[in-house]
């Protein structure tokens, strides 16, 4: 299977390279990026590891060159400037991320490649990337909450010092300020978490969990591991057709009576994409809160240019 990474250069990108050469799940990784030198260097690095790692090819090119992709995981974005709103860097992202599909269309990608979106605001680039492809919107996922469920699991963890493999809880919703923990089906080891974790430990985990990113961002900069593995256990459940459950962003056709907007849920990720929802019963504020987390994503898709 090839991957292609376009923003392969970056931060986020670089690291999702990396895992997914660590696993040596996928046989090809395509490196793309607009600085074609530091895609260069970024290929090279890995390459020099192949003979430890396994036999991937692993190369930079220019994104004319990945319509042969069965995945191309576009992870290319820019950042917040001190003076800018987070509206701002939404419209800029927007822009950037318009060109690149309009690019992708020019090139031509394969009758069933899989389109994976990571850059933010991820929800937002998801629901654009399905309506101006005009693909089926099964074959357009999103990062979603894949990384802050991650993030919610090892913090639990930690905290109560559980092995975070055992650890099994999910956050619904935007990546973004409207998040939702569900706490209705969270269990370690097959115990409800409601049982081992008092109320107020639960909003406690869930806040940390919340503004990890930012907490990370100030520390060093920006997330990079974590979210690197997160990238690959998407791409390893299409890579290997496991029809793994994943809280990938999707837009939705009337699960929990939503439509059209592109949010996490509970999700069945094979070869073809989004190939299924899981749709657990949640206790009913959690339904409002998914409710409201699909307005505040549609207020938002309203002002974007």
């Amino acid at each position: 299977m090839k991957v292609s990474i376009i923003g392969g250069g970056g931060r986020v990108g670089s690291n999702t390279a990396y895992a997914l050469q660590c696993y040596g799940v996928v046989s090809e990784i395509a490196i793309v990026d607009v600085n074609e030198e530091l895609a260069g260097g970024e290929a090279l690095d890995l390459l020099h590891g192949a003979s430890i790692a396994g036999d991937q090819r692993i190369y930079s090119c220019g994104i004319g060159d990945v319509g042969d992709s069965d995945v191309v995981c576009i992870a290319a974005g820019a950042r917040r400037k001190p003076e800018e709103t987070r509206l701002d860097l939404i419209n800029r992202n927007v822009s950037i991320f318009r060109g690149i599909l309009d690019e992708l269309k020019a090139g031509g990608l394969r009758s069933n490649a899989i389109l994976f979106v990571v850059s933010n605001p991820v929800d937002i680039l998801t629901r654009m990337a399905v309506e101006h492809l005009g693909w089926e919107s099964s074959r357009v996922i999103g990062l979603g909450t894949v990384l802050d469920t991650a993030r919610f699991r090892s913090l639990i963890a930690e905290a109560k010092g559980y092995p975070a493999t055992q650890v099994k809880a999910l956050i619904l919703g935007e990546h973004g300020d409207s998040m939702l923990p569900v706490w209705s089906s969270a269990t370690m080891g097959g115990v409800s978490l409601g049982n081992l974790l008092t109320t107020h430990e639960q909003n406690q985990l869930f806040e940390r969990a919340k503004t990890s990113g930012a907490e990370v961002l100030r520390g060093k900069g920006g997330a990079g591991y974590a979210v690197g593995l997160s990238i690959a256990e998407v791409i390893h459940s299409i890579a290997l057709d496991r029809r793994q459950v994943l809280p990938v962003s999707t837009k939705l056709g009337g699960q929990y009576g939503l439509r059209d907007v592109c949010l996490s849920l509970p999700t069945v990720v094979g070869r073809d994409g989004a190939v299924d929802y899981v749709t657990p019963e949640l206790w009913p504020k959690e339904v409002g809160a998914l409710s409201a987390s699909a307005r505040a994503l549609n207020e938002t898709w309203g002002k974007v240019v």
